[in-house]
């Protein structure tokens, strides 16, 4: 009996504690305004006999917000976004910033023309080019090679 009454109360407290916290859970996304999560986007990578294509996952992003550098046989791909909102009303001003960053590095297969890689935003999704030199294009060919 005394365990429900006390999970009972457990319960009540924590309905207070949600109420009181509402007002900033509504302003913040139903998040509290500790809780933001840091999020990196997904990429999938395909090659076929010509390229690579590296699609990265991104709505929400502008093409100028990418930040796309080559060193070495290092790509990295980043982004860094800062959001202001001010609204005002008779009774309170409320000031709201966001800041998201992210950055993904992928090691290039030597194949890699790195002169003709290439970069395109489109829907929330920005697509790599990454062509292959013509001698690894050749060398993809197939062949049969028979058993003796």
């Amino acid at each position: 009996m005394s365990t429900k009454a006390l999970s009972k109360a457990n319960d009540q407290s924590l309905s207070v504690i949600d109420d009181f916290f509402n007002p900033f859970n509504e302003w913040f996304g139903n998040q509290g305004p500790l809780m933001r999560t840091l999020t990196v986007p997904s990429v999938n990578i395909s090659e076929d006999r010509n390229q690579y294509t590296v699609s990265l996952a991104a709505p929400g992003l502008k093409k100028d917000d990418f930040d796309i550098s080559v060193e070495g046989n290092m790509i990295t791909i980043s982004s860094e976004k800062e959001e202001k909102k001010e609204e005002k009303d008779v009774r309170y001003t409320r000031h709201e910033y966001s800041y998201s960053i992210f950055s993904r590095s992928f090691t290039l297969p030597d194949d890699v023309n790195q002169e003709k890689i290439d970069a395109s935003y489109n829907e929330g999704v920005l697509s790599l080019s990454l062509p292959k030199r013509e001698e690894a294009k050749k060398s993809a060919t197939s062949k049969t090679i028979s058993v003796k």
